[in-house]
C-alpha cells in the first residue's frame, strides 16, 4: 500500500509539471526569414582514432562489405542522414598534414606518427583521391582544410591546382595518372585550423597577414572556385571575428569558429558522458546559450565591418565532450553517445537557426567513433547514435525558410545552480511547401505542454517523431537493442486549440497540417 501511495504521489507530481505553465508557442507562417543553408548540418571526419581508419575506411581488401575501401554500412546511414557536406582532414590534423603524402600508389606512401591524436602510425592509405570517392558517394559537399600550421603558401596552392587544374600543367597530369581525369569539385577550402592554438599558437593580427599573403595565391578555374574560410575564434572570443573582418578584404568568403560543451565548463575535468545527476544534465545543456550569445555578438561586429553581408560564419566545430572513456586511448576522443548528446544537438540546431542569415554552415565533431558521433562501430558491426537520430528528425529544415517563433509563458528549469528555459523552439518553410516546428522540452523530470498557433489561429493537426528515453543516459549499444530511437507523434486541434503534449528530456520535430 506504501508503495502504490508513492506511486499515485509522483504521478500527481509529474502530472502538476504538465501543466506547470500555460506555455503557447506562435508561429509567424507569413514572414519568412533567412534561408536555413544545409551546410548547417555538416558533417567532420579527422584522421582521429577510429574516426576514418576502422571506423569508415577498411580497405578494398576487407572482408567488411565496402566500395573502394568505405564500408557500405555506414555511407548507406550517412547517405540516410542526408549528410551535406564533409570536412577534412583536420582538425588539429590538418597543420601537420602534407598533401603529397597521400597521393600515388598506397603501398609507397610514407607512415607517418599522429603526433596530436594517440602517437599512433598514420599510413595515409586515405588521401585526396579517397577523401572524394567518399563525399561522391555520399553526394555531399567538400570541405578541405589546408595545412598553414607545418605548410607554405606553395604547398597550399598547388593541392588547390591538383584538386581543380585543367589543361597540362604537370601537376594536373600527375592527378590524371593517379586515376583522376575530371577535376574534383572543391565546394570549401580553409587556411589553416584553430590558429590560436594547435595551428600555430598566433595572434589573430598575424594570422590575418598570413592570410592575405596566402590566399594571393589560392587560384582555380573561375567555375570550380571554393568558398574560402579563414581560422577564427573559439568559445566566446570574438576578437578574431573582428580583427579578420576588418583586415582581410580579398579572397575570404567565411570566418571559422569553434566551441566545445562540457558538463563542468572547465577543460580539465570535463565530466562523464554517463552515469551523470540531473545538475549535470541541466549544466551542460545550459551551456548552448554561450553558443546563441557568442553569435549574436559576432553578428553586431560583422553587420559593422561587412555591412555588404560578403562573409558568412561557419561554426566548423562544435559537440559534447567528456573525460576520456575508460581503457581507451585518450587521444582517441572515444565517448559514450546518450539522449542528452541528441538533445544538446537539437538545441545548437534551434540556436544555428536563429542566426541563418550568418551562419551557414557548421560541422558537428566528429561523424564516426569520435567524440559527438553519428555512428559508433566494432568489426563488422555498427549502432546509429541517439545523435544521429535527432540530425535525422531535423533533416526537414535542411535549406527551408526560416520562421519567426515566439514563446510565452516559457517556464525556467533549474537545478541547483544551473538554469534554462524548458521549451526550445524552431520553425520553417520547408522545400516541401509544409511549415515545420522542432522543439525540445530540457526538462528531465517532468512533461511540458504547450498550444500552438500559426499566427492568430490554431493548426488542425500536426505529425511527425518524438526522441525520448527514460534514463537521461540512455544509450544504443553495439549488440543490444537500442534505447533511444523516433517514435511517431501527433495531436490534433480540439475546439479551436492545438495542445502539444512533449514527454521530459525529448525532442519533438513536426509538420504543421491546416
Amino acid at each position: 500500500m506504501k508503495k502504490q501511495l508513492l506511486a499515485l504521489v509522483a504521478t500527481l507530481v509529474v502530472g502538476a509539471g504538465v501543466h506547470a505553465a500555460d506555455i503557447k508557442v506562435v508561429v509567424s507562417a507569413d514572414q519568412p526569414g533567412p534561408v536555413i543553408h544545409r551546410n548547417i548540418y555538416g558533417q567532420f571526419a579527422e584522421h582521429l582514432g577510429t574516426g576514418i581508419y576502422e571506423g569508415m575506411w577498411v580497405g578494398p581488401e576487407s572482408k567488411i562489405p565496402n566500395v573502394r575501401g568505405w564500408r557500405k554500412d555506414v555511407v548507406a546511414a550517412l547517405k540516410d542522414l542526408k549528410v551535406p557536406l564533409v570536412r577534412w582532414p583536420g582538425g588539429c590534423f590538418a597543420d601537420e598534414y602534407h598533401w603529397r603524402d597521400g597521393i600515388g600508389p598506397r603501398n609507397k606512401r610514407p607512415v607517418k606518427v599522429n603526433t596530436h591524436w594517440g602517437g599512433v602510425p598514420e599510413n595515409n592509405a586515405v588521401g585526396t583521391h579517397e577523401f572524394f570517392d567518399l563525399v561522391e558517394q555520399l553526394g555531399a559537399e567538400a570541405y578541405v582544410n589546408a595545412n598553414m600550421g607545418t605548410g607554405t603558401p606553395q604547398e597550399a596552392a598547388e593541392w588547390l591546382e591538383y584538386m581543380t587544374g585543367e589543361g597540362n600543367a604537370t601537376i594536373v597530369e600527375q592527378r590524371r595518372k593517379n586515376g583522376r581525369d575530371k577535376p574534383f569539385r572543391v565546394h570549401y577550402y580553409a587556411l589553416g585550423n584553430e590558429t590560436w592554438g594547435c595551428g600555430g599558437n598566433m595572434r589573430p593580427e598575424y594570422y590575418a597577414d598570413l592570410y592575405r599573403h596566402w590566399a594571393t595565391f589560392l587560384k582555380t578555374p573561375a567555375h570550380n572556385r571554393p568558398k574560402f574560410i579563414a581560422s577564427g575564434g573559439n568559445d566566446k572570443d570574438t576578437t578574431w571575428t573582428d580583427v579578420l573582418s576588418k583586415q582581410v578584404k580579398h579572397n575570404i568568403d567565411a570566418i571559422a569558429h569553434h566551441a566545445y560543451t562540457f558538463p563542468s565548463g572547465k577543460w580539465e575535468g570535463k565530466g562523464s558522458a554517463a552515469g551523470f545527476p540531473e545538475s549535470e544534465w541541466v549544466s551542460m545543456l545550459s551551456q548552448v546559450k554561450k553558443i546563441d550569445d557568442v553569435l549574436a555578438a559576432s553578428k553586431v561586429i560583422l553587420d559593422k565591418n561587412d555591412p555588404q553581408k560578403k562573409i558568412a560564419l561557419y561554426f566548423d566545430e562544435w559537440g559534447s565532450w567528456y573525460d576520456p572513456e575508460p581503457g581507451s586511448n585518450p587521444g582517441f576522443l572515444v565517448q559514450r553517445n546518450t539522449l542528452r548528446d541528441a538533445l544538446l544537438a537539437a538545441l545548437h540546431f534551434n540556436v544555428f537557426h536563429s542566426h541563418a542569415e550568418r551562419v551557414q554552415m557548421s560541422n558537428v565533431a566528429q561523424m564516426v567513433n569520435v567524440l559527438q558521433a553519428m555512428i559508433l562501430t566494432s568489426k563488422d558491426k555498427l549502432v546509429l547514435t541517439p545523435t544521429y537520430h535527432a540530425f535525422k528528425l531535423y533533416i526537414p529544415f535542411q535549406d527551408a525558410t526560416s520562421l519567426p517563433i515566439k514563446v510565452e509563458n516559457n517556464p525556467t528549469y533549474k537545478v541547483d545552480k544551473f538554469e534554462m528555459p524548458t521549451v526550445s523552439v524552431t520553425a520553417g518553410r520547408g522545400k516541401d511547401g509544409k511549415v515545420w516546428v522542432g522543439l525540445v522540452n530540457s526538462n528531465a523530470t517532468k512533461p511540458a505542454e504547450l498550444d500552438l498557433q500559426l499566427g492568430a489561429n490554431a493548426p488542425k493537426a500536426v505529425k511527425g517523431q518524438v526522441l525520448t528515453a527514460s534514463a537521461m543516459d540512455a544509450q544504443n549499444e553495439l549488440g543490444k537493442a537500442p534505447q533511444v530511437v523516433p517514435t511517431a507523434f501527433e495531436a490534433q486541434a480540439t475546439n479551436g486549440k492545438l495542445t502539444l503534449k512533449l514527454p521530459a528530456k525529448s525532442i519533438v520535430v513536426v509538420a504543421v497540417e491546416g
